[in-house]
């Protein structure tokens, strides 16, 4: 298959020389132009996957989308939207879309998008990415980890199982279908974590210091994450998910045992750096406020899920941070009173 992969960060080009490795085409479009930055014709890879991985730099976004099978989207969620409503007019009727990762309700937008064009198409929304990737340089690029597993969501929701199949041909991992896209929002774990981390190393981020996010999990780091952690898990429930526990996700995606979480972090900070927040910039809590925190409030409220140590941590951080952190632009023009449906079928051509 040829597949259009938007967005040049890490992912993107690691899902990209995955994909080139199990024998497909790969096209790579960077939003802003500066992450093809430096690719020639191919990828050099190390890590888990390691070889020259051919793939193709396109100018502009429809030379990307031109005959693809199948689009993969992974841009930073504050990009997603404009991203989304750039390539809306320009997808081909019935060629799936997958968004890897998915935030907030982001599927629900661009089939919103598509049907204002009249067309359709099935979107796919990954609760995590398909690989675990680091940028180095140019066109030198290393995959840390390829998780055991990726919940996959659809809308429609029927195409979840389909979808789940695309993507293992894609990648060579196991996709598991998920009931509707509102379970790919609530199975992801960063958000708990990232908020317990801000809370705790407010001081190094403002002061711009150097510091390991794996490193600064203490116990009583671990403590709140595990609590907010919680109620998220209580709330998927409310809405009929049964999604991955905070240490579940961790040893997914890093690949030490399931343990208790100190012990876990103990290990991840061992086998790799993950550099933390530096610098009070709204922008760089979005992930796991706005698309992350805020929305599993708004969904409490009709369910009558009481998540009070998540309110608290959000206003909180808004309060360290001096600006609202609720801003979600994916969510524009969704009826909450039609989600049900909206979920299910997608919105009416």
């Amino acid at each position: 298959m040829r597949l259009a992969v938007l967005g040049a960060g890490a992912v993107g080009p690691g899902a990209a020389a995955l994909a080139v490795s199990r024998g497909h085409e790969a096209a790579l479009w960077s939003p802003r132009g500066g992450g093809t930055h430096g690719i020639g014709s191919s990828l050099s890879v190390q890590g888990v996957l390691s070889g020259t991985a051919r793939v193709d730099v396109a100018v502009d976004v429809a030379r990307a989308l031109a005959g693809a099978d199948a689009v993969l989207v992974s841009v930073p969620p504050h990009a997603l939207g404009p991203v989304l409503r750039r390539i809306a007019p320009m997808l081909a009727e019935g060629v799936p879309v997958l968004l890897a990762p998915s935030h907030s309700l982001a599927p629900l937008l661009l089939d919103r998008l598509l049907a204002r064009h009249g067309r359709r198409a099935p979107i796919g929304a990954m609760a995590t990415p398909p690989v675990v990737a680091e940028r180095l340089a140019g066109d030198e690029l290393r995959i840390h980890a390829l998780p055991e597993v990726v919940e996959l969501a659809a809308v429609p929701a029927a195409a979840a199982g389909p979808l789940a199949g695309l993507c293992m041909d894609l990648f060579g991992i196991r996709f598991v279908p998920l009931a509707d896209a509102l379970g790919a929002a609530l199975a992801v774990h960063e958000p708990v974590l990232q908020a317990a981390l801000a809370l705790g190393n407010v001081t190094r981020i403002e002061a711009g210091e150097d510091w390991d996010q794996h490193a600064r999990m203490t116990p009583a780091i671990c403590r709140l994450a595990e609590r907010l952690d919680a109620e998220r898990l209580d709330l998927a429930k409310a809405y009929g998910h049964a999604v991955p526990s905070l240490a579940a996700g961790l040893h997914r995606l890093g690949g030490v045992p399931e343990a208790p979480l100190p012990v876990m972090a103990r290990a991840l900070a061992a086998a790799r750096p993950s550099p933390g927040l530096r610098g009070l910039d709204a922008a760089h809590l979005a992930v796991s406020v706005t698309y992350g925190l805020s929305l599993w409030l708004r969904l409490a409220a009709p369910r009558g899920v009481a998540m009070p140590l998540t309110q608290a941590t959000v206003a909180v951080l808004e309060a360290m941070w001096g600006s609202s952190l609720a801003a979600d632009d994916l969510l524009e023009g969704l009826d909450f009173g039609r989600l049900s449906a909206l979920l299910r079928d997608g919105h009416a051509r």
